[in-house]
C-alpha cells in the first residue's frame, strides 16, 4: 500500500494555485525530500496530507483514505508533525507539555520521559518552556511528533535553530525511524543535510512537480557535466588529446590537482584512460549534488 497518493492534486487560495495538477505517491518506509522555494508548495501538500485543509481539485488518499472525512481521527493517530516554527504554552514545564498532546492525541502520558530523553530534553523536563533557547523548543516539538510511533511522520524545517550536535541527533533518529519502517517527509533547504538520508526527492516549483526520484534518477535526469578530480604528474599530450575526444575539458583546480568535466556518458572511457596513464596518483569522482540538482532543475542553472 501506498503511504500518501496525490492524484492531480490542484489547492487554490483565490487565483493563487499553492498546488497545480500534482501526481505524487510515497511509499510505505521511505525518506522523501520535499524541495522548493519559499511559496513552492510544500507546506500546502502537507497540510493536504494532514488533513487540515481540502484539495479544491484532485484526490489525496493517505493509506487509503482521504485524510478529511470519517476516517480522519483514525488516520491522525497514524501522523506525526513538526512544524518549522513551533509554539507551546511557555508556563507549562516540557514534560506538561509533551503529556497534554499526549492526552489530545490519546496516548498514554507514560512514554512521555522516555521521549524527552531520546530528544535530550530529560534534564529540563521540569523546567518552563519560556525559558527553553529555540533549539529546545524545536526539539519539543520532535518529540511531540514522535507520540504514539507513528507510521507516517511530516517534518518542516526540522533542524532550524539545532547546533550541530543536535542536527547530527535529529538524522540518526530518521535514520533509526526509517530501519523501523517509519515513512518520513523531510522539507528542507539544507540540501546537504538531507542528502545522506533521503531515498527520493520531489521539486516543486510554482505549485507544480517538476522532478521525482532518486538522487540518481535525478542526475540522468538533469544530465549535469561530469566532474573528475586528478591527482598527480599525468598530463600528457596523447593522454589529453584521448579525454578531449570525449568530449572532456581540462582545467587547474586552486588545490593543485586537476579537473576534468565532461558528459556523463564518458566516465567509464575516461577513468579507464586515467588509471592506464603513469604519474595518476589518485582519482575522485564527483557526482551531482542534491543541492547542484535542485538548482539545475528548479532553477535552470548550470552547476
Amino acid at each position: 500500500m501506498r503511504a500518501v497518493e496525490l492524484r492531480g492534486v490542484t489547492r487554490r487560495y483565490g487565483r493563487l494555485a499553492a498546488l497545480e495538477g500534482v501526481n505524487w505517491s510515497l511509499r510505505e518506509g521511505e525518506v522523501v525530500g520535499l524541495l522548493g522555494h519559499n511559496g513552492a508548495g510544500k507546506t500546502t501538500a502537507m497540510k493536504l496530507i494532514l488533513g487540515v485543509a481540502e484539495p479544491s481539485a484532485g484526490e489525496i488518499l493517505v493509506y487509503g483514505r482521504p485524510p478529511i472525512g470519517r476516517h480522519a481521527h483514525s488516520l491522525r493517530r497514524r501522523l506525526g508533525y513538526l512544524p518549522e516554527n513551533v509554539s507551546f504554552y511557555p508556563q507549562m514545564t516540557g514534560r506538561e507539555v509533551l503529556r497534554y498532546f499526549a492526552r489530545l492525541k490519546g496516548e498514554a502520558p507514560a512514554q512521555c520521559d522516555a521521549l524527552l530523553e531520546r530528544v535530550g530534553l530529560n534534564a529540563a523536563a521540569k523546567r518552563r518552556v519560556g525559558t527553553y533557547s529555540k533549539g529546545m523548543r524545536q526539539r519539543l516539538g520532535l518529540a511531540q511528533a514522535l507520540l504514539g510511533t507513528p507510521r507516517l511522520l511530516l517534518f518542516d524545517e526540522p533542524t532550524v535553530g539545532l547546533d550541530p550536535i543536535a542536527t547530527r541527533d535529529f538524522y540518526r533518529t530518521v535514520d533509526d525511524l526509517r530501519r523501523q519502517g517509519t515513512t518520513i517527509v523531510l522539507c528542507s533547504h539544507v540540501l546537504p543535510g538531507i542528502e545522506p538520508h533521503i531515498d527520493r526527492a520531489a521539486i516543486l516549483r510554482e505549485g507544480r512537480l517538476l522532478a521525482y526520484g532518486t538522487i540518481e534518477e535525478l542526475r540522468m535526469q538533469a544530465a549535469l557535466p561530469l566532474r573528475i578530480r586528478v591527482r598527480g604528474s599525468w598530463r600528457q599530450p596523447e593522454v589529453e588529446g584521448a579525454l578531449a575526444g570525449l568530449g572532456i575539458t581540462i582545467r587547474d583546480a586552486e588545490s593543485g590537482d586537476t579537473e576534468l568535466s565532461g558528459p556523463p556518458a564518458a566516465k567509464m572511457r575516461a577513468l579507464e584512460a586515467l588509471v592506464a596513464t603513469q604519474g595518476v596518483e589518485d582519482i575522485d569522482v564527483m557526482h551531482p549534488s542534491l543541492e547542484a540538482l535542485y538548482a539545475h532543475i528548479s532553477l535552470g542553472e548550470a552547476r
